[in-house]
């Protein structure tokens, strides 16, 4: 079996440029916590909020590989506000599969959100995301994902190659355990051009900018047979304005 391919990893001094030049930049978990300013450790005991994650209900193509939770955030300069519990929503547009519909998903729990590295790592991204189209407040919503193989294949995205309908969108991979695939995909929204590679380690970051790329990761399968396994991920998409569906 081929080894996967490992992303071309940034300075995190060079994060925005690399993201200006190409649409996308992906870090190791060392540059993360140097870029957000956060102890490694508090990242790595983030991790435990996916062990809580109650199953996805609205998943159109029958499976019952995913769970998840979700909250939404406003940062805005220094200050990280909570927002009232929403349903999550996109347009077909942008979702074929499950655009149109309010999704409403348990929020993320306290305890992450009391983790120390939570705030920081949020509005340190928004922070990029002002850098490269102006100062303003971002709209974030907070993705935590578990894809399984409880049937065999696992689906990190059902959706197939997609944009989100956002400006930017951080995918963070929390953890692998017995499985293999989840290869990363990004190509340029509007040309030839395309990467493919795989998150590794537990807490490597790909940050893109959603207008220029598009994205997709592969399904996932065990790596041993007879074993059961999952990809947990933590997903943050930020956007102008106002959150998909209010404006």
């Amino acid at each position: 079996m081929a080894l996967p391919f490992t992303p071309t990893y940034s300075d995190p001094a060079r994060i925005l440029d690399e993201v200006r030049a190409n649409g996308y930049a992906a870090l190791t978990p060392e540059a993360l916590a140097q870029a957000c300013t956060v102890w490694p450790a508090d990242l790595l005991a983030l991790s435990a909020g996916w062990d809580d994650l109650p199953p996805d209900n609205y998943l159109r193509d029958g499976g019952r590989y995913r769970s998840r939770r979700h909250s939404c955030f406003v940062a805005d300069g220094e200050r990280l506000a909570l927002q009232p519990h929403r349903a999550h929503w996109q347009s077909l547009d942008y979702n074929a599969l499950h655009g149109g519909m309010q999704r409403w998903f348990e929020p993320v729990a306290h305890a992450t959100l009391a983790n120390p590295a939570w705030s920081p790592l949020l509005l340190s991204m928004a922070g990029w995301c002002s850098a490269i189209k102006g100062e303003q407040p971002w709209y974030i919503e907070a993705h935590q994902f578990r894809i399984d193989t409880t049937d065999g294949i696992g689906r990190p995205t059902p959706e197939g190659a997609h944009r989100d309908g956002v400006d930017f969108v951080a995918v963070i991979l929390v953890g692998r355990e017995n499985i293999k695939g989840a290869e990363t995909r990004v190509f340029d929204a509007d040309g030839p051009r395309g990467q493919r590679f795989t998150l590794l380690e537990p807490w490597s970051l790909l940050f893109m900018d959603d207008q220029r790329v598009i994205h997709e990761s592969t399904p996932i399968q065990p790596a041993m047979d007879g074993e059961g396994g999952h990809r947990d991920t933590l997903v943050l998409t930020f956007r102008a304005g106002a959150f998909q569906g209010e404006d």
